[in-house]
C-alpha cells in the first residue's frame, strides 16, 4: 500500500491526452480505468488510517482551473440555446451517422438510451457538461461507445441499462465524488484531482470516461446481478 496518496496518483498518471491528441481506444480506456481504480483505492486506504479531516489549500493555478470547471458545471442544459441544440445533434450524428434525426424531440432518441423522446428531460443534475462528456466519448472512442451502447460483448439480459442516461448520471456522480462544487476541496481525492487538472485540462473528461467504462462494463460482465438492483 502506498504511504502517500499524491505519490500514488503521480505514479499512475500518464498524460493520456496531450493537446487533445487522442491515443488508441483500447490503450486509453484500459490505462485510464486502471489509473483511476488504483488511485482511488490508495486515497481511500489512506483516509481510513486517519480520523483527522485534512485541510487543503489551492495554488492560484488550481483555483483558476477549479473556477473554470465550476463555471462549466453550473451550466444547465437548455433546449432553447442553439449551442446546446447543436451539441445534441452532434451527439446523434456521431453515433448514428447514417440515420437522419427527425428532431430534437423524437422517439429515435430511445435508441441511444434516453428515457423518452425528449433527451432534455434527462439531464437534470448532470447539466450541459454531461452532454459534452458523452459527445467527447462518442467522437473520440466511437467503437467503445457503440460496443457499450449495443452491448456487443458479454451476455444480454432481460433488463438493459439506459446508456445515455447512465452517462449523465455518472458525470453527476463524479462531480459529487470529487466535491467539485465546493470553494476548495474537502477530501484528499478532490485535492489531488485538482493538482492534476491544473496540468491537464482534459482530465475531467478522462475521469468521466473511465467511470463510464467501468460502470457499464460491470453490467455487461455480470448481467445476472441486474435483477438484484
Amino acid at each position: 500500500m502506498c504511504d502517500d496518496a499524491q505519490i500514488c496518483f503521480a505514479a499512475e498518471e500518464n498524460h493520456l491526452f496531450e493537446d487533445e491528441v487522442v491515443l488508441g481506444t483500447a490503450e486509453v480506456v484500459a490505462g485510464s480505468a486502471a489509473w483511476l481504480s488504483r488511485g482511488l483505492s490508495c486515497v481511500c486506504a489512506q483516509r481510513r488510517e486517519s480520523d483527522a479531516r485534512p485541510s487543503f489549500d489551492l495554488t492560484p493555478s488550481e483555483e483558476e482551473c477549479l473556477q473554470r470547471l465550476q463555471n462549466r458545471i453550473d451550466i444547465a442544459y437548455d433546449s432553447s440555446i442553439p449551442e446546446h441544440q447543436e451539441a445534441l445533434r452532434a451527439l446523434w450524428n456521431a453515433v448514428f451517422p447514417e440515420e437522419e434525426l427527425h428532431g430534437l424531440i423524437s422517439e429515435q432518441w430511445k435508441e441511444m438510451g434516453w428515457q423518452g423522446k425528449d433527451p432534455s428531460t434527462d439531464f437534470r443534475g448532470g447539466g450541459f457538461i454531461s452532454l459534452e462528456n458523452l459527445l467527447f466519448f462518442a467522437r473520440h472512442f466511437p467503437k467503445s461507445f457503440k460496443d457499450l451502447l449495443w452491448k456487443q460483448e458479454g451476455d444480454r439480459s432481460a433488463w438493459e441499462y439506459p446508456f445515455a442516461v447512465a452517462g449523465v448520471n455518472i458525470t453527476f456522480m463524479l462531480i459529487q465524488m470529487l466535491d467539485l462544487e465546493a470553494v476548495k476541496p474537502r477530501t484528499m481525492v478532490g485535492a489531488i484531482f485538482l493538482k492534476f487538472l491544473s496540468g491537464n485540462a482534459s482530465l475531467f473528461r478522462v475521469f468521466a470516461l473511465s467511470m463510464f467504462i467501468m460502470f457499464l462494463w460491470k453490467f455487461i460482465s455480470f448481467p445476472s446481478h441486474l435483477g438484484l438492483v
